[in-house]
């Protein structure tokens, strides 16, 4: 009984950081603001403090995170809302993913190549901008570390929502579908999150390419590794 009520306790600290920091950022929009970023600098200060080991804190954090992937497939209703714009535009939203999936894995490889990381290390970066639950998976088949994958596609994902919005202004990119393409293919989940706040359009093109994203790359990535001799 004791440990449900402490279970249920780290779920609604979770979800009161996550409230408050939401408030925050409709307040002062400043991309670094963004609530997933400010939310769990919240979360491990109060952890900090109260000294709460990770282990006990993920008691309620495991309920949290079994939702990923039925939250995942909840994108699917924006993908249907707009199937007639995707059917009409289908090779060239293909197209702009394809670039984004190949070049994200690439780039990895010659990086990793560059800098001398080891095998296994490089093999849980990979799949970086794919969403999560895929990105496990990948890795796994791949041989490589899951914990390093998990960093790996948070620090993709929060990158290129905070700087998304430089990256638009300096590249003079106003097309929403251009916007929810790069985001998604770039930034997963956290990526589909920021595009929500341009327009329905490109949250959708954005849920879009993710979901292809994580399609294309779980072919992709023994194919890059397999290039790179991993």
């Amino acid at each position: 009984m004791q440990q449900l009520l402490f279970a249920l306790g780290m779920i609604l600290l979770t979800v009161a950081a996550y409230y408050a920091t939401t408030l925050l950022y409709k307040r002062f929009s400043y991309s670094f603001l963004i609530p997933i970023v400010t939310a769990t600098i919240l979360i491990i200060v109060f952890l900090q403090v109260l000294h709460i080991p990770y282990n006990s804190y993920m008691i309620g954090g495991e309920w949290i995170n079994s939702l990923l992937g039925p939250a995942v497939v909840a994108l699917a209703y924006p993908l249907y809302k707009q199937r007639h714009f995707l059917i009409k535009h289908f090779f060239p939203i293909l197209g702009g993913v394809l670039v984004g999936a190949i070049s994200g894995m690439i780039s990895v490889g010659l990086l990793a190549k560059m800098f001398g990381f080891s095998d296994p290390l490089t093999l849980s970066l990979i799949p970086k901008s794919l969403t999560t639950p895929v990105a496990i998976d990948v890795a796994k088949g791949l041989g490589g570390n899951v914990s390093m994958t998990i960093i790996a596609v948070l620090i993709a994902g929060i990158f290129g929502a905070i700087a998304a919005p430089t990256i638009f202004k300096y590249t003079r990119i106003d097309s929403h579908i251009g916007k929810g393409i790069a985001l998604g293919s770039a930034s997963h989940a956290i990526g589909t999150t920021k595009a929500a706040e341009y327009s329905e359009l490109a949250f959708s093109m954005s849920s879009i390419a993710m979901t292809l994203c994580a399609i294309i790359g779980s072919f992709l990535g023994p194919v890059i590794a397999h290039i790179f001799n991993f």
